[in-house]
């Protein structure tokens, strides 16, 4: 396969996992939710995402692909970050 298309390949699913925590950030909700599995999912699959989109960008060199999943894949680190915080403060 040409370095151009699987480097197009996987900036498309450097995507898929922002996708994939919104998802599941709406499916589990409400005051049973288990929110170190929302943890857990949110900092594996940002962190694969953010992978996939250096890949992308080292086969490809195109940046768009690059920097929306990058950012995307950041603020779910992010978000999965200050929960993990906010879980840290509220146990005593």
């Amino acid at each position: 396969m040409d370095k151009r298309k699987v480097g197009n390949i996987l900036g498309v699913t450097s995507i898929l996992p922002v996708i994939i925590c919104i998802v599941i950030f709406y499916v589990e909700r409400g005051p049973n939710a288990d929110i170190y599995f929302i943890i857990n999912t949110f900092c594996i699959l940002s962190i694969i995402g953010i992978l996939f989109a250096i890949f992308s960008w080292l086969l490809t060199k195109r940046l768009i692909l690059f920097i929306i999943g990058l950012i995307g894949n950041v603020f779910v680190l992010a978000a999965a970050f200050l929960l993990l915080l906010a879980m840290g403060i509220s146990e005593p």
